[in-house]
């Protein structure tokens, strides 16, 4: 899952190449996003770059190379019939993934229900956590004592902690965390992402458990605690 903004630029691109034109020059790419310095551009195309949907050809000004395009991108020529047809074929694989492992409440005092949300990524920041009206049924000696909510990890940043990519994470609701601990740490009130926390002084990084990944940086005010882990829960085929 894309934030908007990853996921408009990805398109901007794809589509001016679609059209045998360059790629959009920074400044255009800005223009379009309402962004205020070409560094969230580089961030943004960063972050793409990291999950697999761009690529930056070496050695050439503005070459850019579109690897794959969001799920439910419909071309504006595209038929709506059919293109509404493909979405809903999408969702539901999304759906269906996302689900895997969870089953029906039993009704009796050794399961319980925790709302799954939506995916979060382990490698790049993604959109602020959103309900998906779905839960997971999990034996109540998997959680402890408090509010919990559960999460489809999206990335490979937190392999080296044994939370690998589609695993789904049990978190703790809490708005305070040590260093150290692994958290889901909300960025600008708008981003979500999964990382083991630490402070200096008025900073917070945010650090990944994959030494291909880099550590991101924040001002403290900028980062606010959603949660901690609390457990993994993972379907095995």
């Amino acid at each position: 899952m894309l934030t908007k903004k990853q996921r408009d630029l990805l398109i901007m691109i794809h589509e001016r190449l679609a059209k045998g034109e360059v790629a959009p020059s920074f400044d255009e790419m800005r223009e379009s996003l309402g962004l205020k310095s070409k560094s969230g551009i580089h961030r943004l195309i960063g972050a793409l770059e990291e999950r697999g949907f761009l690529e930056r050809l070496p050695n050439k000004a503005r070459a850019l190379h579109v690897r794959k395009l969001p799920d439910g991108y419909i071309p504006a020529d595209t038929d709506t019939t059919e293109a509404a047809q493909k979405t809903r074929i999408l969702n539901d694989v999304h759906k269906s993934a996302s689900l895997s492992g969870s089953r029906p409440a039993m009704g009796n005092d050794h399961v319980i229900d925790i709302p799954l949300f939506g995916k979060i990524a382990a490698g790049t920041p993604i959109e602020a956590i959103s309900h998906e009206g779905s839960n997971i049924t999990l034996p109540a000696n998997m959680i402890g004592r408090g509010e919990h909510y559960a999460l489809v990890i999206d990335g490979d940043s937190m392999v080296e902690a044994g939370i690998n990519d589609q695993d789904i994470v049990l978190i703790q609701k809490t708005s305070e965390a040590r260093d150290g601990d692994i958290v889901v740490a909300l960025v600008d009130d708008m981003e979500a992402t999964l990382k083991e926390i630490r402070r200096r002084g008025g900073h917070i990084d945010l650090v990944p458990k994959n030494r291909s990944h880099s550590i991101r940086t924040y001002e403290a005010n900028r980062v606010r605690v959603q949660g901690k882990l609390a457990g993994l829960y993972r379907q095995y085929h």
